[in-house]
């Protein structure tokens, strides 16, 4: 008799639970990840600064979903390379994710909303190695697996391939801002 498949609610549960894991594990030197955005979003939105967005991949469809739920707070937000977007300037944050700590529109990006005068937050799962770090003015740490360090699982992934930061980044966004 073949062992019997798991039910949805027990690979559900099981999914929800590896991405809760990632808040309780520490982000020092760095801020915990919720404050840090809390804190930036609030000082953008006290000097009428506007909020750009922008990540490549699953990271960039959770930073279009935070994109759209800043709007309804009533911040005045914009996707990077949506038609619409205007040009940063010196009252903006830039919010842009790089997971595996690097990749170079994410890095042109970042240079150029910093020599604009923007502040930078970047969200990452490698903050001492990227490339985009030293583009950063802020760098929000997501201590999650990414596609750079899948290979570093004990064992086969419920989550690969960066699902579990990209998810990380979903439940981070939907929390309490």
């Amino acid at each position: 008799m073949a062992a019997e498949a798991p039910s949805m609610f027990s690979l559900a549960s099981q999914i929800c639970n590896h991405i809760a894991s990632i808040f309780s594990k520490p982000t020092d030197p760095h801020p915990p990840p919720l404050e840090l955005m809390v804190t930036n979003l609030s000082a953008t939105a006290a000097r009428n600064g506007r909020v750009f967005l922008y990540g490549v991949g699953r990271e960039g469809l959770m930073l279009k979903a935070l994109c759209m739920r800043l709007a309804h707070l009533g911040l005045s937000t914009h996707f990077v390379f949506d038609m619409t977007t205007p040009p940063i300037a010196s009252n903006d944050l830039f919010i842009a994710s790089a997971g595996p700590g690097g990749f170079s529109t994410v890095d042109a990006l970042c240079s150029l909303a910093r020599s604009n005068g923007a502040k930078v937050l970047l969200l990452t799962a490698q903050p001492e190695s990227g490339s985009c770090v030293k583009h950063a003015s802020v760098v929000c740490y997501v201590p999650a697996l990414t596609m750079a360090n899948d290979e570093e699982a004990t064992s086969r992934p419920l989550l690969p391939m960066g699902s579990v930061y990209e998810g990380a980044l979903f439940v981070l966004f939907e929390m309490k801002l």
